[in-house]
């Protein structure tokens, strides 16, 4: 049985959010969207690049989800290792309702 990792970006204050641009996710007026993205520099990049080296399945929230397959199904990059890997994966959806489940293997 595989142990449950969990990775995210997080401030000192508390805001939760992937370096995705400025509209990832206006909800409730968040206005300060992307604003992991300036720190993301090769060293962060070598930790994500372990952390994700390893075989694994995503556990998403269903929002994340929802943010992720409106992504990662349409880069088709063949050089984009995390799409690649993303879409060929297990993705689990922890949701309190039966959420519809588009993305090749949710």
């Amino acid at each position: 049985m595989r142990r449950i990792v969990g990775s995210a970006f997080v401030s000192l204050d508390g805001i939760m959010q992937a370096p995705g641009g400025p509209q990832e996710d206006p909800t409730g007026g968040f206005t300060l969207g992307g604003w992991t993205f300036p720190y993301f520099d090769a060293a962060l990049g070598a930790v994500m690049g372990e952390i994700f080296a390893n075989p694994y399945d995503l556990l998403l929230g269903r929002k994340t989800y929802d943010i992720f397959a409106a992504h990662w199904p349409y880069v088709t990059d063949p050089d984009n290792p995390i799409a690649a890997t993303f879409n060929r994966i297990t993705k689990y959806v922890a949701s309190r309702g039966r959420p519809k489940l588009s993305w090749n293997n949710s």
